[in-house]
This record gives structure tokens, sequence and C-alpha cells, in this order.
């Protein structure tokens, strides 16, 4: 009978999160790492510890491990090619982890694998057509094309945080060799730059305040003051919100989804966010596609990810037993 425990690992530009999932897709053990690698080895050393961890105090026998890495993968070779935040470059990450572990091993990109949580189990339950953004440091990507994961010809499509919004804009991140990326305009990242920019113009601000206090300027200190009633906070997130729902327009344009959903750390914000991407949806978007498409906060919130990638194992695991039969 195929293993009921596997473990799910998201990795993230800043974290790491994993932890122990059953068939019911209920988490039974969590770790979290801080990532700091300067290197594939570190970071690879890093993720061998937080699995070997959970493994050693799992209630029962691991059947498997999947990982969702922010990289485009080349599926023909099994290669992570291009990590525009980390050192996953030219890795074989399936291969080396499952030398590492000992265990099955299934490897996808974070944003395809938090789709798979949300399609399987979570917002998107029951929905054939879908589209994924986890907006943390960066902004991953996933889509659900009827029914299915869909990765484009060799395994690294739906990068859905690089579409360019902005000509001359902001360069992106790490790796990344263009300018104006939705990330670059809309991920945490983005979110923070503004915040600084706009503490600086407002000095008599909570913002402000906060900033001159020493206090970083990141997401979840922004949706704090803006709860608070800081009109500038307020304005860094309208500002972030009218960014996504331009993007989202263009994928309601090309995809015609059913549901968008939104995870990730800065969906925290909640409907300061979301009241603005749906504004310029409805103000932008073609009809009919405008006038189905929902847009909801992913189930499994920032556990998206983690989730995934243990749905991932379950069903390398399946896929292995049944080939075996």
């Amino acid at each position: 009978m195929p293993s009921r425990l596997v473990i799910g690992v998201d990795i993230g530009g800043t974290k790491l999160a994993a932890g122990v999932v059953d068939r019911d897709l209920r988490v039974h053990q969590r770790v979290q790492r801080s990532i700091e690698a300067k290197d594939s080895a570190t970071l690879l050393d890093t993720m061998q510890d937080a699995v070997q961890e959970l493994v050693k105090g799992s209630p029962a026998e691991i059947g498997g491990v999947g990982f969702g890495i922010p990289s485009l993968i080349d599926r023909r070779t099994g290669t992570s090619v291009v990590a525009i935040n980390l050192p996953l470059d030219q890795l074989r990450v399936e291969a080396l982890m499952a030398e590492r572990l000992g265990l099955t091993v299934a490897v996808d990109n974070d944003g395809n694998v938090a789709a798979l949580a949300e399609h399987r189990a979570g917002a998107g339950a029951g929905v054939r057509d879908l589209l994924m953004l986890t907006i943390g440091t960066g902004i991953g990507g996933g889509l659900i094309l009827d029914g299915e994961v869909y990765r484009g010809a060799i395994g690294s499509g739906a990068e859905l945080g690089h579409m360019v919004l902005a000509l001359d804009g902001p360069p992106c991140q790490g790796n990344c060799p263009n300018h104006g990326c939705l990330e670059a305009m809309a991920s945490g990242m983005a979110l923070t730059r503004e915040a600084h920019q706009l503490a600086a113009q407002r000095p008599d601000s909570a913002l402000a305040r906060a900033h001159a206090a020493g206090r970083a300027l990141e997401g979840a200190l922004v949706t704090e003051l803006a709860h608070d009633g800081d009109a500038a906070a307020r304005e860094v997130l309208e500002l972030i919100g009218t960014r996504l729902g331009v993007a989202l327009s263009s994928y309601v344009n090309i995809f015609n989804p059913e549901l968008i959903v939104l995870g990730g750390g800065v969906m925290g914000a909640g409907e300061m966010l979301l009241a603005p991407a749906r504004a310029q949806i409805a103000a932008r978007a073609l009809p009919p596609s405008r006038d189905v498409v929902r847009v909801e906060r992913a189930h499994f919130g920032t556990e998206a990810g983690m989730i995934g990638a243990a749905v991932l194992a379950l069903d390398e695991i399946d896929r292995r037993a049944g080939g075996a039969g």
C-alpha cells in the first residue's frame, strides 16, 4: 500500500517551510529554516537538514519528499535551469536530493505546486481552469488548464511573475535580465521599495516614524500600519494592488480562467490588495472573461506551496506503484 505520509518542502527567496503531510493533506509536523545560502551546496544542506529533522520526528514511515523550488525547470533533463533569487542554476535537484535522502523525491516549480494544492483541495477544488500567483519576496505563478498543471514545452512555462508591466520600469530581481516585470512592480520587495519612497515623502506619517525607529518596512508592518489607519501605508498597498490588477487583467484576457488564486505572505494585506486588484480587472479585462472570473485568497494561505509539494510526492509514489503493478 502506498505510504500515507510524505514531506512537502516549499523553498522561497528567504525561507524554507516543510511539513509531514498525510493523504488527506493534513500537516502533522512543521519546520522552518531561514535561507541565507550563498552557494548551492549550502542550500542543499539546508534542504536535507529540514527533511531529516522531520523524518526523525515523524509518527510513521515517510514514503517520499516533494520540493517546490523557485526555479525554471527543464523537465527533459530534470535540471533547475534558472533561479532568480537562489543558487539553484544548472542543478539536478531531484537526483541530488534522492541521493542525499534515500527517499522517493519529486521536484517542480514552487508556483506550480502551490496551484496544484489549491486545485486539488483548496480554493480551486472542482475548477477546471485556474491561475495562481504566490506573492512573497518574488512572484511565482502556476496554471491549471483543463484540469492539468500547465508547464509548457519543456517544463519552464507559467513564469507569470515575469510578465513585463513597464517597459522602462525598475530592474527585476536576482538573475532576471528584465525591467518592469510584475515581480519588480508588485512583489514583497517592490512593496518595501515603495514604502521607503513614500516614507521619505511623508515625514509625518506612521510609515515614516516606523522607518525612523529602525523598523523594517516589510509587508507585515505596512499592513499593520494600514489597518491602523495610516494613509501612507494604505497608499502603498493600493499601489501594489493596482499594479497586480493590471497584470491580472492581461491574464484574464489570455487564459480566461474561472478562478484566480492569490497566495504568499504579501496577501496578509487581504482586501487592501484585493479590492484595487479587482477594480482593475473590472475596468481593463475584456468581457465575457471579465464577468466570470473570481479572485480569491489561497485556502492554504502561506502553506499552499508546502501542501502542493506534498501532493507532488504523493502523486509520484502512486505513479511508481502503478508502474510496478
